[in-house]
């Protein structure tokens, strides 16, 4: 079925898109504050490569790591996220059903047939590494030194919109798992060392939080930045609470997810990811989040979310920061949607 290579990590998907003449490196000077934004959905709409900033700026002050854009701009590009061509899409959400729901098994001949299932369901296991490259530099935790976007002209600052969140369940331990959520939700920069996580109720990072806060304990969270396009897609769909994202980007990506122990906070994070953040929610602690710019093309509300405190941040040591922008379609989340759909097709039917 796969007819890419597989990515390991964002940097292997960037040069392959280089090698398609699919990326273009932007040299000029580019503001985080509302100029990155127009250039973004202006080569979106044009249907235009992946873009990496190379001079982006905060208030005439130059950032210290490149900026990726664009990664997920048309359906060619998603449809690489996932190891496919864009033909290849339907096949593989037929697949996917048949592994949700397989028939049952007459015959060796035909076992093997269903051979990519099974192999499929081993590479769902994560493997655990002793170390991985999103740990090569240990630093303090200061937000500040991340080229953070400010979208909108009425957002409330600086906007984290591709944070791979990771969390579990109180009564867990950290080797399990199968109980992980991966997420995506909007984090706001409210100083150097704390965020709020803008989880809705219905979200699973959402529920893990209701549970710590029941037993009066902090929360320990990650995310990753700039993680693989299998666990950014994997952590984008909206899987059903009983399919870990984890091991479904183990399918998506056709290769086991490497894995490796957080340093301050008792979690599993990516092994390949470009930054880590970890820190903790405390029960009660909540800022107002908000507004900014959302797919509706209006600004949300302010309303109450958990705060993480930063407990550490690790790197490579030449990190690429991942970006977004929501907005009204057509936008990233938009193209993705669009994919998703024909992906999620057989499932449903």
């Amino acid at each position: 079925m796969r007819s890419l290579p597989v990515f390991f990590d964002l940097r292997a998907f960037l040069a392959h898109a280089e090698g398609q003449g699919d990326l273009a490196r932007i040299a000029e000077a580019v503001d985080l504050r509302h100029e990155m934004t127009a250039v973004q959905l202006a080569a979106l709409r044009a249907g235009g490569p992946v873009l990496r900033f190379d001079a982006a700026q905060a208030g005439g002050v130059s950032a210290s790591m490149p900026v990726i854009a664009n990664l997920f701009g048309t359906p060619d590009r998603v449809a690489a996220g996932l190891g496919l061509s864009l033909d290849q899409v339907p096949g593989f959400g037929e697949f996917l059903a048949a592994l949700r729901s397989p028939a049952p098994v007459e015959g060796m001949r035909d076992a093997l047939s269903r051979w990519p299932i099974l192999r499929a369901a081993l590479q769902s296991r994560p493997k655990l590494l002793r170390r991985g490259v999103s740990q090569e530099v240990s630093a303090p935790p200061d937000l500040s030194l991340i080229p953070v976007q400010t979208p909108w002209p009425g957002d409330a600052g600086p906007l984290i919109t591709w944070p791979v969140v990771v969390t579990r369940p109180q009564g867990s331990d950290a080797g399990q798992v199968a109980r992980y959520n991966l997420g995506v939700y909007r984090a706001q920069v409210l100083g150097p060392d704390r965020l709020i996580l803008r989880w809705l109720a219905h979200r699973g990072g959402a529920a893990h939080h209701r549970s710590w806060v029941k037993a009066g304990a902090p929360m320990p969270v990650a995310i990753a930045l700039g993680a693989d396009p299998a666990t950014l897609l994997s952590a984008a769909l909206p899987l059903p609470e009983t399919v870990s994202e984890v091991s479904f980007s183990g399918v998506l990506r056709g290769a086991r997810a490497e894995l490796v122990a957080a340093k301050t906070v008792p979690l599993l994070v990516p092994a390949n990811a470009e930054i880590i953040l970890e820190g903790w929610v405390h029960p009660g602690e909540t800022a107002p989040e908000g507004p900014f710019g959302d797919h509706t093309g209006y600004y949300n509300a302010v309303e109450p979310f958990p705060v993480m405190r930063l407990s550490a941040i690790t790197h490579r040591r030449d990190p690429l920061y991942l970006t977004t922008v929501t907005g009204r379609p057509p936008d990233e989340p938009s193209v993705i949607g669009e994919v998703f759909n024909t992906l999620a097709l057989p499932v449903i039917r």
